[in-house]
């Protein structure tokens, strides 16, 4: 088939690569988000997609159109001629007159339509979910919300975290893709309509979501560790004790935890077991920290932690949200 890729996040990197290797396919152009500042620097950056399309497809057109729907890139894209197009993580919303009589696709990280929206992998993780996967779908005026046209399922490990779930779900990305674009090849696509009952919403993550309430039960606790890795991540200030009031409290990134069954009567947020990372959670449940990231260091397991940093932490040690700015 004759194809356009419209992608700018590394979800769709697999899919790139599949399609871009698969002698069945011809790649007319890859379209991504123009280049913007990243990392420390702000250095002018290409997405993902982009670098990998300018040094691995130097003979397929890149564009990288501020607004897809202006009329001129509407007209160079449907001009081409592609039998589909397929979209995945791209950015920008494509118009009706844009998709207009196209077979376009997306690849979305869920069970639609559980989870549409705009962070559907942590979405997954912060409910609990045991099971998740991907969808390929039409594109449609709602978000999310087109013809079904086919899936894949992958359990969510309960040590597993959002970044380690990216990844799983990209690599299983370029099958599905490529068993919906051989079906639409030889007619035997089944599209389902989603129950409009049954959708849940994914909404865009932020910083102040990194914070934790130590009255919850570990399982909920754990569940938002692992949905905010790596981003925004869960800071903590890690105070050392009673005993030593003098030390300033260590701020760290829980990384990976895991509920404990040991019970205990300690008030939440308060070290049960410092040497074994058992932290006190609401409903006498209990929370071990496996990895952490110390502030300015790099992510290590918790007996390096309290060999090094965390030497000093002892009886009445407790972990609480950080400090905001101007709090006394």
């Amino acid at each position: 088939m004759r194809l356009v890729f419209l992608g700018s996040g590394a979800f769709g990197l697999p899919a790139l690569q599949a399609l871009a290797n698969d002698p069945s396919h011809t790649l007319l152009a890859v379209v991504s988000q123009p280049d913007k500042p990243a990392g420390r620097g702000m250095k002018i950056t290409p997405t993902p997609i982009a670098q990998w399309a300018e040094a691995h497809l130097p003979a397929v057109p890149l564009l990288k159109p501020a607004d897809i729907n202006e009329p001129t890139v509407r007209d160079i894209l449907r001009g081409l001629g592609a039998d589909a197009w397929v979209v995945i993580a791209f950015g920008q919303k494509l118009s009706a007159p844009l998709l207009e009589g196209v077979f376009a696709i997306n690849l979305h990280a869920s069970l639609l339509p559980r989870w549409r929206g705009a962070a559907p992998i942590n979405a997954a993780i912060l409910a609990g979910d045991g099971v998740t996967g991907n969808s390929v779908i039409t594109l449609a005026e709602r978000m999310d919300a087109g013809l079904v046209l086919g899936t894949v399922e992958r359990p969510i490990d309960p040590l597993v975290t959002a970044g380690e779930l990216h990844d799983t779900l990209a690599d299983a990305g370029p099958q599905l893709v490529l068993e919906v674009l051989a079906k639409r090849l030889s007619g035997q696509l089944q599209p389902v309509t989603q129950d409009e009952a049954l959708v849940t919403k994914a909404r865009k993550l932020a910083k102040a979501d990194g914070i934790l309430d130590f009255a919850e039960t570990a399982t909920r606790l754990r569940c938002r560790v692992h949905g905010l890795t790596p981003w925004p991540g869960v800071t903590v200030a890690i105070h050392h004790g009673a005993a030593d009031r003098a030390l300033a409290p260590i701020q760290a990134k829980l990384l990976r935890v895991r509920e404990a069954a040991e019970p205990h009567s300690a008030a939440p947020g308060v070290f049960v077991d410092v040497r074994r990372a058992l932290i006190a959670c609401g409903g006498g449940t209990s929370l071990e920290v496996l990895e952490l990231q110390p502030a300015g260091g790099k992510p290590i397991k918790w007996g390096e932690f309290v060999n090094g940093a965390g030497r000093a932490l002892g009886a009445g040690a407790t972990v609480k949200r950080p400090q905001a700015p101007g709090e006394g």
